[in-house]
């Protein structure tokens, strides 16, 4: 592992720098000139109605900016919240404010996008990672009166239909329509991800197992849209308006492979939009230090790989990009500890470097191998994905109710709500603004008497939120908030993690009422164990930290844990149901603190294919298993201590991209939710055994 000098200045800037990372260098790989960012490229034929497979994944729409609409102001919008809105927004002085540009300078269409196309000094260039179509509708958009976004408003997700398409989500795991995949050449196909799309939108995916057969839970009769979600080695197979009734057997789907001998896939647009963002940095060219270098400086889980490996940019546009995310402050995103903006670290010059050579003006990628199907038990589960009303959500964290909702927080907008996982319907709220503050916000608790208990990153306080009354109440908490926290049992107090101290704070006057030193340097996470007794922390915010914390509140006594030499970066996690804290390990671990016998086990999962699978959230539980979301890849892995079986439940679109994951654990099996950052999209978990 190289060191990364920079990871010392993360410490106190835990969230700021995510979405600086996260913004700025989103994805997008048109070629100048070109018209596929404005329509969509024809489809190879596979199976009826094939044309429409690109409309409905979702990472191939992200790419190429068309969430909200294929051109003009509304595609402009979607490009400026990409590209423009990390700087050019009302809370950061680094940069002008373009709403009040725009509006008092009277530029033309030739200006604007001179500048887009040109950039600055402290501006990139765009005209090598953005067409020409692109760049007219970023200068039609600032010229339509719209400009600019501010998180606000959003724009409205069009292919959210469950408040008007009132159709029933299915419930159970079995008992629906059956079929067969196979290929052209006569075999079964194991691992292939069968989908099906109800008219108010939600996304029920089963797996084939070894014998190509595949079953879809119960669903109500109807028309639906049948496809295959990320088709990869196969041509795109989608067809519309398939009538299902009860456990009819559906004809076989037979898939056309489209991979080489050696199981390549050629680098298309459509197809690197299926890559997980492990696939792409392991298919670039790049020796093992400036992968492993760029995995370091980028890898923390604030943004996906293919926010920055989707680009081209020339070398002087890159160093402007690497510089301002990593050594630029003035604002609430871009918030790092602010330096001279010619230092170049030593670290930063490699990843500026190797980014202008395989990210560069005209370089072209080779064949794309992508990563082994699921098989055996990772066959055996049922994924649900629910649409949002608005785009650009940015969901961090998902919480259940006792009524088996699903409650949502929004990181940088102003809005969270819940989600009906019966209906699809989700019912949106907004928080009260703070003058002079980004709205957003982080972690959320629903108390056992259904009050939802949020942290706001950016206003730095808690906010309580009463679904009877509709109404608001600050916790009046008189230090910073910086996301993470944990509820006791009884709602009476806040814990939360400061730069040295375990705090417990009174729900009501919000005063401190306790400090409990750390050994460590401090902690991302704040667990409470269900008895009210134990409270854990993990390492530092960077990817570098290996200290671990755990308090007896009965006692006061605080111990400290070393992971050894080995930087785990313990992030997000829970309590077992045996008085264990888990965590999941930024640099691809799962780390425990056993607390009976007072030691730390680190687990590493067998994925010798992929050195690059790190983790930001996780969970334990009913059973004593641990779950995480793989940052940089398209999995969620299952984790039984007791027998070490690994399980990796593979998902329908090229994203685990979750800051949180909650469990309900009322279902047998138990059932796992996440929200999906990077799409803005809730996704049900449940594994058939």
């Amino acid at each position: 592992m190289f060191k990364v000098l920079r990871h010392r200045r993360y410490y106190f800037f835990p969230i700021a720098i995510c979405f600086a990372l996260g913004l700025c260098l989103s994805v997008g790989r048109s070629i100048p000139g070109s018209a596929e960012a404005r329509a969509m490229p024809p489809q190879a034929e596979s199976a009826s109605d094939a044309s429409s497979n690109q409309e409905l994944q979702r990472s191939y729409l992200i790419d190429h900016y068309m969430e909200v609409a294929t051109s003009g102001p509304e595609r402009g919008e979607n490009i400026y919240y990409h590209k423009c809105w990390v700087c050019h927004n009302q809370y950061y002085k680094g940069a002008p404010h373009l709403t009040e540009v725009i509006k008092g300078a009277g530029l033309d269409d030739e200006t604007i996008t001179a500048k887009i196309r040109d950039g600055g000094t402290g501006m990139p260039s765009f005209k090598t990672t953005l067409s020409d179509a692109d760049i007219a509708d970023v200068a039609s958009y600032l010229q339509s009166g719209k400009c600019c976004f501010e998180g606000a408003d959003l724009p409205v997700n069009k292919r959210y239909r469950a408040a008007a398409q009132k159709w029933s989500v299915p419930t159970k795991l079995s008992g629906g329509p059956k079929g067969t995949v196979k290929s052209n050449l006569g075999d079964s196909l194991e691992g292939i991800m069968v989908q099906l799309v109800a008219p108010n939108g939600v996304r029920t995916t089963v797996y084939s197992n070894t014998d190509g057969n595949y079953e879809f839970p119960a669903l109500q009769d109807g028309a639906y849209t049948l496809r295959i979600a990320t088709p990869l080695e196969f041509k795109p197979y989608t067809r519309n308006s398939i009538q299902i009734s009860g456990r009819a057997k559906l004809d076989d789907i037979v898939l056309e492979k489209i991979s080489d001998a050696k199981g390549a896939i050629a680098p298309t647009p459509e197809n690197e939009s299926q890559l997980t963002g492990e696939e792409l940095l392991w298919n670039l060219p790049g020796t093992a230090k400036e992968k492993d270098i760029f995995h370091g400086v980028c890898g923390e889980g604030c943004h996906s790989y293919q926010q920055i490996l989707k680009n081209r940019y020339d070398e002087r546009s890159w160093r402007v990009i690497v510089q301002r995310m990593l050594h630029h402050g003035g604002g609430p995103i871009l918030n790092s500890v602010p330096v001279d903006p010619r230092t170049v670290e030593e670290e930063d010059e490699v990843v500026i470097r190797w980014l202008a050579k395989v990210r560069g003006p005209g370089t072209n990628d080779g064949p794309m191998l992508t990563f082994p199907r699921p098989t055996g038990a990772s066959t055996r589960v049922v994924v649900t994905e629910y649409e949002m009303p608005r785009v650009f959500m940015g969901i961090h964290d998902v919480f259940g109710d006792s009524q088996g909702n699903i409650w949502y927080t929004s990181h940088m907008t102003r809005y969270f709500g819940k989600l009906d996982p019966r209906t699809g319907i989700a019912t949106e709220y907004t928080i009260p603004m703070t003058p002079g503050l980004m709205p957003g916000t982080h972690h959320n608790i629903v108390d056992k008497k259904g009050i939802v208990w949020m942290s706001e990153n950016w206003a730095h306080k808690f906010v309580r939120f009463n679904p009877q009354t509709e109404q608001f109440s600050d916790v009046p908490y008189e230090g910073n908030v910086q996301g993470n926290f944990a509820l006791s049992p009884d709602s009476s107090a806040i814990w939360i993690a400061g730069p040295s101290v375990a705090q417990k704070v009174d729900t009501e006057t919000g005063k401190i009422v306790a400090k409990y030193p750390f050994a460590g340097r401090g902690s991302y996470e704040s667990l409470m164990s269900g008895d009210g007794n134990f409270w854990a922390g993990g390492a530092p915010v960077g990817p570098y930290g290996n200290t671990l914390e755990l308090l007896d509140i009965r006692t006061g006594q605080m111990q400290n844990f070393t992971t050894g030499t080995h930087p785990s970066a313990a992030k997000r996690g829970g309590f077992d149901p045996f008085g264990n804290a888990w965590f999941t390990g930024m640099n691809g671990t799962f780390v425990e603190i056993d607390a009976k016998a007072g030691r730390v086990r680190e687990f590493r999962p067998p994925t010798p294919y992929s050195p690059y699978t790190d983790f930001y959230a996780g969970t334990a539980d009913k059973n004593g298993e641990f779950w995480g979301g793989e940052i940089h890849g398209r999995g969620i892995l299952r984790f039984d201590p007791r027998t070490n079986r690994w399980t990796e439940y593979m998902l329908p679109e090229p994203y685990s991209h979750t800051r949180e994951l909650w469990v309900d654990n009322s279902t047998t099996p138990v059932t796992v939710w996440y929200p999906d950052f990077s799409l803005g999209r809730i996704v049900r978990i449940q594994p058939l055994e």
